[in-house]
């Protein structure tokens, strides 16, 4: 085995094929246990196996494109919706797993110069370097956090309860370290030592999910407080490709009305998706305002997104209206999706041809505001599409609202397994803003999730669900202080890498 290994072609295969693996670890399959093979087994590697930097660099990455081509092969999916993008696909492929690998070669490659040993310092290192680049790559040209280690865990909601203290970033810090302490059994330690850490982790883990069971259990006695009036989210399935072709927009809107079913005597508030109403700006939406009074009453607001042009910009919003369409407040989406809404070096990519995923030509503008909108005696953070990925970073201003409302399309990504890695996120923000969440998309997971993880109600075919009462939590340690915790949590590795490392000479 020791001679297959040195085969740098079976190695780095080997290496690649622990990638692929692992991603199976991830929504919608949740293999979890698979982390404890695979992080081990490459943990091993590097200690065994590499010597020299680049080759520390090559592992990370080779491991890194096995696991993102196994779980982003999805995002080409989106371009199969336009003859003129579908060359791009071969390269996305590979391009895009290629690109986000670079981060865990980065890690593996800061791992080369701290000595790595059959020693728990070593587990220490590799855990602190990975969590800190995982970090880094939510954040750097724009962010991407999406499928960190930690979302193996997204079905265990016992597991996930600490989030409303520590957040995702320092729970994925801590994830990975648990995951690795099977190599403890290939360690230079006692038997007598080995069983001690490997106790210490059990321990941890049971301390962890007894707490779950108790919040948990402790959540459900909060009684349902009445919201006087009920909320609708809609689910209308639209097909993608009534967005790609030029078509008059009122009888969609008609449909759209249709399905919502209002009750002129229900104080109701319909919540549709984002983008819902192909070929037409929300300065246009007022051609259409005979429909919303013949339909709707004074009892009934609507809110939905729609594309707002404003001079020479296109922005992708959030809009709430009353039953004659006339705006009563908007938000204007902060986060670009890269390539789906916006053109990165957009002036270069044009001459070549090139062009953002949704319909046109020209790149959405992204806003920097993001307030708290208000219904009634009801408030809630407007976000849209992906802005639910970022840990930490929707609650600009720290102010208090009621619930987090997402909407969006996933359609895109059509009956593949992006929809569900994206309803994931939204599990993860209810928990460490100790808010529900109402997410309504239309091709794709519309629910009712609470401030405890738990799904309330779900859809994922055409129709709509209703909720008129929510239970509610305090404001969360983690909603306070934001990812200043998991600072705290790396400067606690590093002291402790430190006193082993000096313990070790």
């Amino acid at each position: 085995m020791k001679s297959i290994l040195k085969t740098k072609a079976y190695l780095y295969s080997l290496i690649l094929f622990l990638g692929i693996i692992t991603s199976f670890s991830l929504p919608p399959y949740n293999f979890f246990f698979i982390n404890f093979l695979t992080l081990p087994i490459l943990l091993h590697i590097l200690i065994n196996y590499i010597n020299q930097k680049l080759s520390f660099f090559l592992t990370g990455w080779i491991f890194g494109i096995g696991y993102f081509i196994s779980n982003l092969y999805w995002i080409t999916n989106s371009l199969t919706f336009d003859e003129n993008l579908k060359f791009i696909i071969p390269f996305a492929l590979i391009l895009i797993p290629t690109f986000l690998g670079l981060f865990y070669g980065l890690f593996t490659y800061f791992c080369s110069f701290l000595d790595l040993k059959n020693k728990f310092s070593s587990i220490l290192i590799f855990s602190l370097f990975f969590g800190v680049v995982e970090f880094l790559r939510s954040f750097i040209f724009g962010g991407f956090p999406w499928n960190l280690i930690v979302f193996s865990l997204s079905d265990n909601l016992y597991s996930l309860q600490i989030l409303s203290y520590i957040g995702t970033y320092a729970l994925n810090l801590l994830s990975i370290t648990i995951f690795l302490l099977p190599i403890i059994t290939f360690f230079q330690y006692k038997n007598f030592q080995k069983s001690l850490i490997l106790i210490f982790g059990v321990i941890l883990i049971s301390i962890n999910i007894g707490y779950g069971i108790y919040n948990l259990k402790k959540f459900k006695l909060i009684d349902n407080e009445n919201l006087d009036l009920i909320i609708r989210v809609m689910s209308p399935k639209i097909a993608i490709e009534r967005f790609l072709t030029i078509q008059d927009p009122e009888p969609n809107i008609i449909e759209l009305i249709d399905l919502s079913e209002p009750n002129n005597s229900e104080k109701t508030i319909f919540i549709f998706p984002e983008g819902v109403i192909p070929n037409i700006n929300l300065d246009e939406l007022e051609l259409f305002k005979k429909l919303f009074i013949e339909k709707y009453s004074i009892n009934h607001k609507i809110i939905l997104g729609i594309n707002n042009l404003v001079e020479d910009k296109i922005f992708n919003s959030m809009i709430l209206i009353n039953n004659k369409a006339e705006i009563i407040s908007k938000y204007n989406k902060n986060k670009l999706v890269p390539f789906g809404e916006f053109l990165p070096f957009e002036n270069f990519f044009r001459k070549i041809g090139f062009k953002k995923v949704t319909q046109g030509y020209q790149s959405f503008s992204a806003d920097n505001e993001r307030k708290i909108l208000s219904i009634n005696q009801l408030k809630f953070l407007p976000l849209i599409c992906y802005e639910i990925i970022y840990s930490g970073k929707i609650n600009l201003y720290q102010d208090d609202y009621d619930f987090i409302l997402n909407i969006s399309e996933d359609g895109w990504f059509g009956k593949s397994i992006g929809p569900e890695q994206h309803l994931s996120h939204s599990i993860f923000r209810s928990i460490e803003e100790g808010k529900n969440i109402l997410r309504s998309t239309n091709n794709g997971v519309s629910v009712h999730i609470n401030p405890k993880g738990q799904i309330i109600s779900q859809i994922k075919e055409k129709g709509f669900f209703d909720l008129s009462s929510i239970k509610r939590v305090k404001k969360t340690f983690f909603a306070e202080n934001g990812n200043k915790i998991f600072f705290y949590f790396v400067l606690f590795y590093i002291t402790l890498i430190v006193f082993l490392k000096i313990k070790e000479k």
